[in-house]
């Protein structure tokens, strides 16, 4: 490969047409993406070409991200800041896994990830966002919420965890919470994973049949999976409910796994005024087709 490499940019010194100098530009950026030894093996897998390249694109973008968040990491943890990211969604929408791709290089002494069991008998006599203030960022830190107390908007009024009461007390107070987080200096962000109700049920069956992912499957799962309108009418009252200027909900398509992880981590950043310590701007343009902000 590195031979072809260096007789195309000896082919380069001879060209002269604009339109060769463009195919040509394209030709190399493919081959370069077949340098590396997973991008060759994939190919002599016989994997058809065009989704070897897309997979070593999304393994490039991947790197170059994990790389800013550990930069982003390092500016949270020199300046004191708190940050709190909440991923939400779907069952089977991803959460766990772009989670684990956002954290995947980062310092594991200056990050948490929180994902709270099912509350104690104590726990469910205490004011109800006790148990989650207990893991709140603390300063140079952040916290990935893997679910969070927006379980009372959602699954625990649909599979009757929570009282009608409790239900409505949550909806009213969970601004109100989250404002006052944000001006005590809290960075708050909160994804929505998205999916359809086909590829719901796909990554289910596959769950199923997959022993090393059996484990995620639940009872709960089990109700759920049958729910999805139901699901889809508290969804859409939490959004209209609790989505503000201050504290907003950053829907991300996540039909497709891989752009949905790369879309969360350029918005994270992309909120940050974080400092870049060689001095270089990344591209952290957003997908409009993949994240949006509720309206």
């Amino acid at each position: 490969m590195k031979d072809i490499l260096m007789d195309l940019e000896k082919i380069k010194e001879h060209l002269r047409n604009e339109k060769a100098e463009d195919l040509f530009e394209s030709i190399h950026k493919k081959l370069e993406l077949l340098k590396t030894k997973s991008g060759i093996k994939k190919f002599l897998d016989k994997k058809k070409l065009s989704k070897v390249l897309e997979e070593k694109r999304y393994e490039r973008e991947l790197s170059r991200l994990q790389l800013e968040i550990l930069k982003l990491q390092t500016w949270i943890y020199e300046n004191n800041k708190r940050v709190m990211v909440i991923f939400e969604g779907r069952d089977t929408a991803g959460k766990s896994s772009a989670i684990k791709r956002f954290i995947e290089h980062l310092n594991p002494r200056k990050f948490r990830v929180v994902a709270l069991p099912k509350p104690s008998e104590v726990e469910q006599g205490q004011f109800f966002f006790q148990r989650y203030f207990a893991h709140l960022p603390n300063a140079g830190e952040i916290t990935f919420f893997d679910r969070s107390w927006y379980n009372r908007a959602i699954i625990e009024p649909l599979l009757g965890f929570c009282t009608q009461d409790q239900y409505e007390r949550f909806m009213k107070n969970v601004s109100q919470v989250e404002n006052a987080l944000i001006n005590d200096g809290i960075i708050l962000i909160k994804f929505w994973f998205d999916i359809d109700r086909e590829t719901q049920l796909k990554r289910f069956e596959e769950r199923m049949s997959n022993p090393y992912k059996f484990w995620k499957l639940s009872p709960i799962d089990e109700q759920i999976k049958g729910l999805w309108d139901e699901v889809t009418i508290y969804k859409d009252t939490m959004f209209k409910t609790t989505h503000s200027e201050k504290s907003p909900w950053v829907i991300i398509d996540s039909n497709d796994k891989k752009k949905a992880r790369l879309e969360a981590m350029k918005y994270l950043l992309s909120m940050m005024a974080y400092t870049k310590e060689d001095g270089k701007e990344i591209d952290l343009s957003l997908d409009s087709d993949i994240i949006k902000l509720y309206k």
